[in-house]
């Protein structure tokens, strides 16, 4: 899923080529994400269990929309979790959730850390931490493509159950959506994972 671009100053935002916009100087979560701390725990866990990997799981968050639920992106994702209509029709039915909502909150929270959960059961890796960034790549790039790309790694001798192995591979993408894809796993995981843990929301994967 395409995170949206907001337009700021060029002095305090950086602009990646995946979902998202980074500010310069962010060192803690945005308050509108500690405006829904405690639900968005709550729902963690509920999905998840309590050893929900919730700092990894608000990361991701805040890499598609700074937990703006108004975020639209060029290509027509909306809400805090940038789904796409006709993902968040399919994922509705499927995980049986309320009609599809993107743009409430609630509903956006609940969308995404159940299709993340069902992502990282599905991902083909032999860690939790591989499984989970395997499993961000899917909802970055789709499913389809970490495939392709784990095969291709196979191929070349690398490990195709391991994310940084598979980031090293492209089996057809555009240059700038692999180079999405690629960064998508590593800015949530390096950059903004470890603000939510040290705010206190739970454990994160990477690390210990």
């Amino acid at each position: 899923m395409r995170g949206f671009i907001v337009l700021v100053t060029a002095f305090l935002v950086f602009f990646y080529p995946f979902s998202g916009v980074v500010l310069a100087s962010v060192k803690q979560p945005p308050q509108k994400a500690r405006h829904y701390k405690r639900i968005y725990i709550r729902t963690a866990h509920a999905y998840w269990g309590l050893d929900a990997p919730v700092a990894d799981l608000a990361g991701q968050i805040h890499a598609e929309s700074r937990w703006q639920s108004d975020a639209t992106s060029w290509a027509g994702a909306e809400g805090l979790s940038q789904f796409m209509p006709a993902t968040a029709t399919w994922w509705a039915k499927k995980a049986k959730l309320s009609a599809p909502a993107p743009t409430k909150p609630l509903w956006a929270m609940r969308a995404q850390v159940s299709y993340m959960k069902w992502l990282f059961v599905r991902a083909q890796a032999d860690t939790p931490f591989n499984k989970l960034g395997l499993a961000q790549k899917a909802y970055n790039g789709g499913e389809t493509w970490v495939r392709r790309d784990q095969k291709l790694a196979l191929g070349k001798g690398l490990d195709p159950k391991s994310w940084r192995d598979v980031n090293l591979v492209n089996a057809g993408r555009s240059a700038s959506a692999w180079r999405e894809n690629r960064e998508y796993p590593e800015r949530i995981f390096y950059k903004f994972s470890p603000l939510y843990k040290k705010d206190g929301w739970g454990r994160s994967l990477c690390g210990p």
